[in-house]
Order: C-alpha cells, then sequence, then structure tokens
C-alpha cells in the first residue's frame, strides 16, 4: 500500500521521511546558526565572511524548501515549528556573541562535515527503499557539501 505521489511503499520509506524530517530541522537550525556567524563575526576578515555567511544562509533558504517538498511528495509532513526542529536537531544551537574568524570558521566546518556525513546515511537510505528523488536530492547536497568544505579546509591551512 502506498500513500504517497509517486507509487513506494510506506513501509520501505519510513526511515527515509524519518531521516529528512531531521535532516530539515538540521538544515532550519543551521540556517539561524549562519545568520548568527553572519551578523556577529569581528575581526579583519569580517567583510570576506560576511558575505560568504550570507551566500550559504541564502542557499539553505533553498534546501530547506527542497527537503520539506520531499517529505510531502513521500506522502508526509514535514517538521515545521522551532520546537519540532529543536527536538529533532542533533547539530547544536550557539549563542549570540562576537566571534574570531577562526571561531566561525571552524563552527561551519563541523557543522558542515555533520550535514554531509547525515547526507550520505539518508542517501544510503533512499538507495535501500529504491527512492530515487530523494538519493537524486541527497547526492546534490553532497556536492555542495563537499565543495564548500574544500573551500572551507582551503581558508583554514596555513
Amino acid at each position: 500500500m502506498n500513500n504517497n505521489y509517486i507509487g513506494l511503499e510506506n513501509n520501505k520509506i519510513e526511515g527515509v521521511v524519518k531521516s529528512l524530517n531531521d535532516y530539515l530541522a538540521n538544515l532550519n537550525l543551521l540556517y539561524v546558526k549562519i545568520h548568527n556567524l553572519h551578523w556577529n563575526i569581528e575581526g579583519k576578515a569580517f567583510f570576506q565572511l560576511h558575505s560568504v555567511f550570507e551566500g550559504y544562509y541564502e542557499a539553505m533558504a533553498k534546501s530547506l524548501d527542497e527537503v520539506a517538498e520531499r517529505i510531502l511528495i513521500l506522502g508526509h509532513r514535514p517538521a515545521a515549528s522551532m520546537k519540532e526542529y529543536l527536538n529533532l536537531a542533533s547539530l547544536k544551537e550557539l549563542d549570540s556573541k562576537g566571534l574570531s574568524a577562526e571561531e566561525s570558521i571552524n563552527i561551519l566546518e563541523g557543522d558542515f562535515s555533520s550535514m554531509l556525513n547525515q547526507s550520505r546515511l539518508i542517501l544510503s537510505l533512499a538507495e535501500e527503499a529504491k527512492d530515487q528523488g530523494t538519493v537524486d536530492l541527497m547526492a546534490g547536497f553532497i556536492s555542495e557539501y563537499e565543495k564548500a568544505l574544500w573551500m572551507i579546509r582551503s581558508y583554514m591551512a596555513k
């Protein structure tokens, strides 16, 4: 029996949907955290990183919509409240305070690494469920996080 719009069996995609909602929660938390970094960066790298962080949170907004819509396509409801996001997210919030470039980049590197690992896990679950749409979505996110991490680590190199 399927209750989605694409003919996949619900019992095969339940784990995918749960993982996508967890991912959505992390995306929302990261979206807010990157705004925090954008607003609170201090020091000589302010101008450069302020713009970089803006690009990241703008891309994150698109990702949020794509993941929520994928959950709907799979016949389920996406998490859609701050309470749900905080309950489901594995990433940690960041208090508002001034941050150096090094602190900001280290925070971002850790969170992007976590999102990359979570993307790979969801891709694997989606492959097992024969959910090609989610596989494709996650493959795109994996490429984005790999590139972002390469750039971040190149910036951090001494």
